[in-house]
Protein backbone atom coordinates (compact mmCIF):
# COMPACT_ATOMS: atom_id res chain seq x y z
CA UNK A 1 0.00 0.00 0.00
CA UNK A 2 1.62 3.64 -1.04
CA UNK A 3 1.84 6.17 1.51
CA UNK A 4 -0.55 8.19 0.69
CA UNK A 5 -3.10 5.38 0.29
CA UNK A 6 -1.92 4.54 4.23
CA UNK A 7 -2.21 8.21 5.24
CA UNK A 8 -6.26 7.98 3.47
CA UNK A 9 -6.91 5.26 5.35
CA UNK A 10 -5.58 5.90 9.12
CA UNK A 11 -7.42 9.33 8.56
CA UNK A 12 -10.57 7.49 7.88
CA UNK A 13 -9.97 5.44 11.04
CA UNK A 14 -9.19 8.59 12.83
CA UNK A 15 -12.80 10.30 11.63
CA UNK A 16 -14.69 6.86 12.54
CA UNK A 17 -13.25 6.69 16.06
CA UNK A 18 -14.59 10.28 16.31
CA UNK A 19 -17.78 9.75 15.31
CA UNK A 20 -18.72 6.30 15.03
CA UNK A 21 -22.02 6.79 13.02
CA UNK A 22 -19.76 8.51 10.20
CA UNK A 23 -19.63 5.76 7.62
CA UNK A 24 -23.46 4.80 8.06
CA UNK A 25 -23.88 9.22 7.93
CA UNK A 26 -21.62 9.58 4.71
CA UNK A 27 -23.50 6.88 2.91
CA UNK A 28 -26.74 9.08 3.11
CA UNK A 29 -24.92 12.14 1.41
CA UNK A 30 -26.53 11.80 -2.18
CA UNK A 31 -23.68 12.18 -4.66
CA UNK A 32 -23.77 12.23 -8.87
CA UNK A 33 -20.27 10.25 -9.30
CA UNK A 34 -18.82 10.17 -12.77
CA UNK A 35 -16.27 7.64 -13.92
CA UNK A 36 -13.43 9.38 -11.90
CA UNK A 37 -15.44 8.61 -8.69
CA UNK A 38 -16.38 12.47 -8.09
CA UNK A 39 -19.07 14.46 -9.11
CA UNK A 40 -19.11 17.06 -11.97
CA UNK A 41 -17.40 19.82 -9.25
CA UNK A 42 -14.66 17.72 -7.90
CA UNK A 43 -16.47 16.57 -5.08
CA UNK A 44 -14.55 12.97 -3.27
CA UNK A 45 -16.49 11.65 -0.55
CA UNK A 46 -13.93 9.18 -0.12
CA UNK A 47 -11.15 11.75 0.32
CA UNK A 48 -13.69 14.09 1.87
CA UNK A 49 -14.15 11.50 5.19
CA UNK A 50 -10.52 11.36 5.44
CA UNK A 51 -9.62 15.13 5.25
CA UNK A 52 -12.85 15.78 7.96
CA UNK A 53 -10.57 14.03 10.27
CA UNK A 54 -8.67 16.71 11.74
CA UNK A 55 -11.68 19.51 11.34
CA UNK A 56 -13.74 17.17 13.66
CA UNK A 57 -10.85 16.99 16.34
CA UNK A 58 -10.91 21.19 15.88
CA UNK A 59 -14.23 20.87 15.89
CA UNK A 60 -14.70 18.43 19.29
CA UNK A 61 -11.68 19.23 21.24
CA UNK A 62 -10.23 22.56 20.31
CA UNK A 63 -13.52 24.99 19.38
CA UNK A 64 -15.95 22.83 21.49
CA UNK A 65 -18.65 23.58 19.05
CA UNK A 66 -22.07 24.27 20.76
CA UNK A 67 -24.85 24.19 17.40
CA UNK A 68 -28.85 25.13 17.99
CA UNK A 69 -31.53 25.11 15.77
CA UNK A 70 -29.86 22.93 13.22
CA UNK A 71 -33.10 21.40 12.75
CA UNK A 72 -34.58 24.10 11.14
CA UNK A 73 -32.10 23.65 7.53
CA UNK A 74 -34.79 22.47 5.44
CA UNK A 75 -34.75 19.43 2.93
CA UNK A 76 -33.98 19.94 -0.92
CA UNK A 77 -32.02 23.25 -1.78
CA UNK A 78 -31.29 25.84 0.49
CA UNK A 79 -28.93 28.78 0.83
CA UNK A 80 -27.03 29.38 4.40
CA UNK A 81 -25.96 33.23 4.74
CA UNK A 82 -23.33 33.16 7.54
CA UNK A 83 -21.22 35.97 8.99
CA UNK A 84 -17.89 35.51 8.45
CA UNK A 85 -14.43 36.01 10.09
CA UNK A 86 -10.96 34.73 11.72
CA UNK A 87 -8.61 35.57 8.62
CA UNK A 88 -9.03 31.73 8.30
CA UNK A 89 -12.02 30.44 7.22
CA UNK A 90 -12.31 27.83 9.94
CA UNK A 91 -15.56 29.34 10.47
CA UNK A 92 -17.13 27.70 7.03
CA UNK A 93 -15.10 24.48 8.10
CA UNK A 94 -17.53 24.37 11.11
CA UNK A 95 -20.80 25.41 9.73
CA UNK A 96 -19.52 22.11 7.31
CA UNK A 97 -18.30 19.91 9.92
CA UNK A 98 -22.46 20.71 11.75
CA UNK A 99 -24.21 19.81 9.14
CA UNK A 100 -22.20 16.21 8.33
CA UNK A 101 -22.53 15.06 12.08
CA UNK A 102 -25.13 16.96 13.43
CA UNK A 103 -27.99 17.17 10.85
CA UNK A 104 -30.02 14.32 9.80
CA UNK A 105 -29.81 13.74 7.45
CA UNK A 106 -26.37 14.73 6.96
CA UNK A 107 -25.37 17.98 4.44
CA UNK A 108 -22.43 18.20 2.69
CA UNK A 109 -22.28 21.47 2.21
CA UNK A 110 -20.72 23.95 -0.92
CA UNK A 111 -18.71 27.16 0.37
CA UNK A 112 -18.15 29.46 -2.38
CA UNK A 113 -14.57 30.72 -2.29
CA UNK A 114 -13.57 33.81 -3.53
CA UNK A 115 -12.17 34.02 -7.57
CA UNK A 116 -8.16 33.93 -6.10
CA UNK A 117 -8.47 30.71 -4.30
CA UNK A 118 -7.48 28.43 -7.10
CA UNK A 119 -4.57 30.14 -8.26
CA UNK A 120 -3.06 28.81 -4.78
CA UNK A 121 -1.22 25.65 -5.13
CA UNK A 122 -2.70 22.72 -3.36
CA UNK A 123 -5.01 24.49 -1.39
CA UNK A 124 -7.71 24.56 -4.71
CA UNK A 125 -7.33 21.11 -5.75
CA UNK A 126 -8.17 20.09 -1.92
CA UNK A 127 -10.98 22.71 -1.85
CA UNK A 128 -12.34 20.98 -5.16
CA UNK A 129 -11.92 17.46 -3.84
CA UNK A 130 -14.11 18.54 -0.66
CA UNK A 131 -16.94 19.90 -2.65
CA UNK A 132 -16.19 24.09 -2.48
CA UNK A 133 -16.51 26.08 -5.68
CA UNK A 134 -15.81 29.23 -7.07
CA UNK A 135 -18.95 31.70 -6.58
CA UNK A 136 -19.66 32.16 -9.61
CA UNK A 137 -23.42 32.57 -10.61
CA UNK A 138 -23.80 29.56 -13.34
CA UNK A 139 -21.92 27.41 -10.42
CA UNK A 140 -24.33 28.41 -7.67
CA UNK A 141 -27.29 27.74 -10.16
CA UNK A 142 -26.11 24.32 -11.17
CA UNK A 143 -25.78 23.39 -7.45
CA UNK A 144 -28.98 24.47 -6.38
CA UNK A 145 -30.90 23.13 -9.17
CA UNK A 146 -29.46 19.90 -7.71
CA UNK A 147 -30.72 20.56 -4.71
CA UNK A 148 -27.37 21.37 -3.09
CA UNK A 149 -26.42 23.05 0.27
CA UNK A 150 -24.70 26.16 -0.53
CA UNK A 151 -23.03 28.43 2.53
CA UNK A 152 -22.15 31.84 1.04
CA UNK A 153 -20.31 34.59 3.56
CA UNK A 154 -22.05 38.04 1.42
CA UNK A 155 -19.26 40.05 3.55
CA UNK A 156 -16.81 38.58 1.66
CA UNK A 157 -13.13 39.48 2.25
CA UNK A 158 -14.28 42.69 4.11
CA UNK A 159 -15.73 40.34 6.69
CA UNK A 160 -13.10 37.89 6.79
CA UNK A 161 -10.39 40.42 7.49
CA UNK A 162 -12.00 42.90 9.62
CA UNK A 163 -9.94 44.55 12.12
CA UNK A 164 -10.67 43.20 16.04
CA UNK A 165 -11.93 46.63 16.66
CA UNK A 166 -14.96 45.53 14.54
CA UNK A 167 -15.53 42.36 15.89
CA UNK A 168 -19.19 40.83 15.35
CA UNK A 169 -20.11 44.38 13.33
CA UNK A 170 -21.44 42.80 9.91
CA UNK A 171 -19.89 44.41 6.50
CA UNK A 172 -22.04 45.77 3.73
CA UNK A 173 -23.17 42.54 1.92
CA UNK A 174 -23.41 41.89 -1.88
CA UNK A 175 -26.65 41.34 -3.41
CA UNK A 176 -25.87 37.84 -5.68
CA UNK A 177 -27.13 35.50 -3.04
CA UNK A 178 -30.34 37.58 -2.95
CA UNK A 179 -30.76 37.03 -6.92
CA UNK A 180 -29.98 33.59 -6.73
CA UNK A 181 -32.27 32.69 -3.91
CA UNK A 182 -34.89 34.91 -6.14
CA UNK A 183 -34.36 33.20 -9.57
CA UNK A 184 -34.28 29.50 -8.00
CA UNK A 185 -37.15 30.13 -5.55
CA UNK A 186 -34.26 29.00 -2.64
CA UNK A 187 -34.98 29.33 0.94
CA UNK A 188 -32.33 31.06 2.66
CA UNK A 189 -31.30 30.14 5.97
CA UNK A 190 -29.20 32.74 8.46
CA UNK A 191 -26.31 31.39 10.39
CA UNK A 192 -24.84 33.12 13.22
CA UNK A 193 -21.50 32.29 14.17
CA UNK A 194 -19.83 33.47 17.27
CA UNK A 195 -15.99 32.56 18.16
CA UNK A 196 -14.30 32.90 15.23
CA UNK A 197 -13.29 36.67 15.75
CA UNK A 198 -11.37 35.85 18.42
CA UNK A 199 -9.33 33.03 17.43
CA UNK A 200 -7.15 35.14 15.69
CA UNK A 201 -7.96 38.82 16.01
CA UNK A 202 -6.46 41.27 13.79
CA UNK A 203 -4.51 44.51 15.42
CA UNK A 204 -3.52 45.88 12.13
CA UNK A 205 -3.62 45.22 8.71
CA UNK A 206 -0.27 46.03 6.43
CA UNK A 207 -1.99 46.58 2.96
CA UNK A 208 1.17 47.32 1.07
CA UNK A 209 2.52 43.40 2.24
CA UNK A 210 -0.44 42.16 1.35
CA UNK A 211 -0.68 44.16 -2.50
CA UNK A 212 2.68 42.85 -2.64
CA UNK A 213 1.89 39.08 -2.38
CA UNK A 214 -1.31 39.20 -4.07
CA UNK A 215 -3.50 38.51 -0.61
CA UNK A 216 -6.62 41.22 -0.37
CA UNK A 217 -5.31 40.93 3.36
CA UNK A 218 -2.01 40.71 5.35
CA UNK A 219 -3.42 40.88 9.33
CA UNK A 220 -0.92 41.13 11.66
CA UNK A 221 -2.67 38.89 14.99
CA UNK A 222 -1.09 38.28 18.51
CA UNK A 223 0.28 34.90 17.00
CA UNK A 224 1.82 36.70 14.59
CA UNK A 225 0.02 33.99 12.16
CA UNK A 226 -3.87 33.36 12.06
CA UNK A 227 -3.15 29.76 13.59
CA UNK A 228 -6.44 29.83 15.83
CA UNK A 229 -6.42 30.54 19.55
CA UNK A 230 -9.09 28.11 21.24
CA UNK A 231 -12.01 30.33 21.20
CA UNK A 232 -15.29 28.29 21.68
CA UNK A 233 -17.69 28.72 18.99
CA UNK A 234 -21.01 29.27 18.99
CA UNK A 235 -23.19 28.43 15.97
CA UNK A 236 -27.14 29.13 15.71
CA UNK A 237 -29.04 28.42 12.50
CA UNK A 238 -32.52 30.77 12.07
CA UNK A 239 -35.95 29.86 11.00
CA UNK A 240 -35.74 29.94 6.72
CA UNK A 241 -36.54 33.11 4.84
CA UNK A 242 -38.21 33.24 1.66
CA UNK A 243 -38.67 36.06 -0.86
CA UNK A 244 -40.70 36.67 -3.70
CA UNK A 245 -39.80 39.23 -6.77
CA UNK A 246 -37.68 39.16 -9.86
CA UNK A 247 -33.80 38.67 -9.72
CA UNK A 248 -33.64 41.67 -12.28
CA UNK A 249 -35.20 43.99 -9.64
CA UNK A 250 -34.06 47.28 -9.23
CA UNK A 251 -31.05 47.58 -6.78
CA UNK A 252 -33.33 49.28 -4.45
CA UNK A 253 -35.74 46.18 -4.19
CA UNK A 254 -33.09 44.06 -3.35
CA UNK A 255 -30.83 45.86 -1.92
CA UNK A 256 -34.30 45.89 0.99
CA UNK A 257 -34.14 42.06 0.82
CA UNK A 258 -30.83 41.82 1.64
CA UNK A 259 -31.06 43.84 4.79
CA UNK A 260 -33.39 41.95 5.81
CA UNK A 261 -31.30 39.17 6.37
CA UNK A 262 -28.71 40.92 7.18
CA UNK A 263 -30.51 42.90 10.08
CA UNK A 264 -31.61 39.18 11.04
CA UNK A 265 -27.61 38.19 11.49
CA UNK A 266 -26.96 40.97 13.23
CA UNK A 267 -29.72 40.78 15.40
CA UNK A 268 -28.79 37.30 16.36
CA UNK A 269 -25.02 37.77 16.94
CA UNK A 270 -25.83 40.64 18.96
CA UNK A 271 -28.45 38.30 21.55
CA UNK A 272 -25.51 35.75 21.46
CA UNK A 273 -22.66 38.03 22.41
CA UNK A 274 -24.40 39.29 25.18
CA UNK A 275 -25.59 35.81 26.28
CA UNK A 276 -21.66 34.77 26.14
CA UNK A 277 -20.33 34.22 29.34
CA UNK A 278 -16.48 33.73 28.10
CA UNK A 279 -15.18 33.64 25.17
CA UNK A 280 -12.76 30.82 25.98
CA UNK A 281 -15.03 29.00 28.15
Amino acid sequence: MALSDRLVSALRSWTFSMVPSAPERIQKIPTAKNEFGVDPFGLDVEFTVAALAPFVWLYQHWFRVEVQGIEKVPPGRVLLVSNHSGQLPFDAAMIGVALLVEHDPPRAIRAMVEKWVPSLPFISSFMARVGQVVGTPENCRRLLAADETILVFPEGVRGISKLYRNRYQLQEFGQGFMRLALETDTPIVPVAVVGAEEQAPALTDVKPLAKLLGFPAFPITPTLLPFPLPAKYHIRFGEPMRFTGRPDDEEASLAKKVQIVRGELQSTLNRMVRERKHVFF
